[in-house]
């Protein structure tokens, strides 16, 4: 069986100074290279006809399997293991009937009918990008980012076809594509085809080894805690929700916020009322030392003046294994807020999606509900349950869709929360605060399990607890601040608000939390 996971793709061009071709090919094959792709777009035939001899000779030496890009008669001259084929090349029947039985023959594809005619034609792989931008290779397609690989990847359930992203790979960003890559059903990469990472590598030995543990040890994790949720019940969340609280209250947690100007104080106010610690830092500077130090991360779309410290301290974030909240605050509004919460979201990972129904569907790509700036108009999804669950499988975290009612998944468990008062909806920046008290008890998570496991090691039902927990509460406090007898409106409810996070409890919130565990 073919070994896909560390894809190489070759390319003289791109070698270092002084660097023997022979020489980096071998480094890159002790690192742990499983397959390689000579790639010569310059080169007479006769050069890359001797170029793939003396890659040839080093591949069997180590039981690599050899392709070759584009040329079905080099492949045949150096009995290479298969050929790789744009959509513009040979077609994939052709080149069946030209090759000796049992050759690979893999094909680049860019969309979902790419897929599917790949697969139809009888290839052994295919190859999705470009996943990011890359100088390596001059696209003739648009960049998919991460979040669109799912979709071509469910065009081969059923199928044995294998598949590999492609397309400005590096150690950098190769976990976030093998952790987002994978589709509604489950369906997920088989590797990870780079170029430059190892090619321009001064030490393409240690540039592959690297790379090859991170999908090994992506590989082992997604094996040992696979997709499905631990069993819940009412009582188990409720239990888990105060347990959060009070582990926010002991050890009063760092909570990172990038957040719009309008909401500022009062989610300070609300992180501190809880427990935690607020920092509203946006500088780009500051953005790696706060990831250090941080047990979450909250990044509001708000006001969209601060798109590279969102980028970098997501990234950071991720980089650290920590807990990142993402608020798309009116992301329907403006096709600059979709631009640029696309961006945000094919760069890092979100641990926790939280929005409205109009942000929400402008994220799914929905027109089921209409948003008119941050609000929603309309009567929201006719399936509210299956919504979340299907954005949180496609987003692969957790999703809360805040409102009258709010409903959380992270893509099996579904959980409907009717707590909450209409003074909450009185108020500007309600949603907001939502997002900083899902970021504070997603930060409780981690510092929980940091304590217990030694490491912060998270998996998604860690944080469906923390999105459960910010959602109860603000909602339960919220329904104490109402009944209050000092509070006559909004303008003395959302002081009384704060007083109640406050005073909140892990026994008011297991008293109080309407919690409902529903299916579709």
């Amino acid at each position: 069986m073919i070994d896909y996971s560390l894809y190489l793709v070759t390319g003289r061009e791109l070698l270092p100074e002084g660097k023997a071709y022979c020489d980096f090919l071998r480094e890159a094959l002790e690192g742990g290279v499983t397959i390689v792709q000579v790639r010569e777009k310059k080169a007479d035939t006769a050069e890359f006809l001797h170029i793939a001899n003396e890659s040839k000779n080093l591949c069997t030496n180590y039981g690599v399997p050899l392709i070759i890009n584009d040329r079905v008669d080099i492949a045949l001259a150096v009995d290479a293991d298969g050929v790789h084929l744009g959509q513009t090349d040979m077609p994939v029947r052709v080149a069946r009937s030209l090759l000796p039985p049992g050759k690979i023959i893999g094909v680049s594809c860019n969309s979902v009918d790419h897929v599917k005619k790949a697969v139809e034609d009888g290839a052994d792989y295919v190859g999705i990008g470009a996943v990011w931008a890359t100088n390596t290779k001059q696209l003739t397609s648009l960049v998919l980012g991460v979040r669109a690989v799912g979709p071509l990847l469910s065009a081969l359930d059923g199928t044995s076809v294998k598949a590999v992203a492609i397309g400005g790979i590096k150690s950098s960003n190769v976990l976030r594509t093998l952790h987002g890559s994978v589709s509604t059903t489950g369906h997920r990469l088989d590797g990870v085809a780079v170029v430059s990472e190892i090619v321009s590598s001064r030490e393409p030995c240690k540039s592959a080894r690297t790379l090859k543990e991170v999908y090994r040890s992506w590989s082992n994790s997604t094996k040992q805690l696979g997709e499905i949720s631990p069993p819940y019940t009412t009582e188990i969340i409720k239990d888990r929700v105060a347990d959060l609280l009070h582990v926010v209250k002991e050890t009063k947690p760092l909570i990172h916020q990038i957040i719009n100007i309008v909401v500022a104080n009062q989610s300070a106010n609300a992180t501190l009322a809880l427990g935690a610690s607020p920092i509203m830092a946006s500088a780009l500077e500051e953005m790696y030392d706060l990831s250090r130090v941080l047990s979450a991360l909250l990044i509001n779309l708000g006001t969209v003046t601060d798109n590279e410290s969102m980028l970098t301290a997501g990234r950071f974030a991720n980089d650290a294994k920590k807990p990142v909240v993402f608020d798309p605050v009116g992301v329907g509004a403006t096709e600059f807020r979709r631009k640029v919460a696309a961006e945000l979201l094919n760069t890092w990972q979100a641990s926790v999606i939280k929005g409205n129904a109009g942000e929400l569907a402008a994220l799914a790509d929905s027109e089921e509900v209409q948003a008119k700036g941050v609000d929603s108009i309309g009567v929201g999804f006719a399936n509210p349950a299956k919504f979340v669950r299907d954005l949180a499988r496609k987003e692969r975290c957790v999703v809360a869709l805040t409102g009258a009612i709010d409903w959380v998944s992270d893509g099996t468990t579904i959980v409907k929360l009717t707590n909450g008062h209409k003074l909450l909806g009185d108020i500007t920046g309600s949603g907001c605060l939502v997002g900083t008290c899902i970021a504070t008890f997603c930060a409780g998570a981690w510092e929980l399990a940091k304590n217990e496991d030694g490491a912060a090691k998270l998996v998604r039902g860690d944080m469906l607890i923390g999105a459960l927990g910010g959602i109860l509460a603000l909602t339960i406090a919220g329904e104490r601040a109402a009944v209050r007898s000092n509070v006559q409106g909004s303008g003395t409810f959302l002081p009384a608000l704060i007083d109640e996070l406050y005073n909140l409890t892990p026994e008011k919130i297991k008293q109080d939390s309407q919690v409902e565990i529903v299916t579709v």
